[in-house]
């Protein structure tokens, strides 16, 4: 039941709206096409449940993506 995914979750993340940004940024990458949407939340409640969501690796910062396209520019 999602309930129990979501207060599973909340034992990493205890702001409930952090919680539902998080929650939403993560299904939104990784939701498969011909899949649920409902499959592939209760998915990331699940992964959430196991470890702490604020560790994932996060892209890369917005002057490194600058620098990167001035290098590719340059040359």
């Amino acid at each position: 039941m999602r309930s129990d995914l979501i207060f599973g979750a909340l034992t990493h993340v205890t702001n409930r709206y952090q919680l539902c940004q998080l929650a939403s940024k993560a299904t939104r990458k990784l939701h498969k096409p011909n899949t649920r949407l409902q499959d592939t939340t209760n998915e990331v409640l699940g992964r959430f449940r196991e470890q702490v969501p604020t560790t994932f690796e996060v892209g890369p910062e917005p002057e490194e993506v600058l620098d990167h396209i001035e290098e590719r520019r340059a040359a």
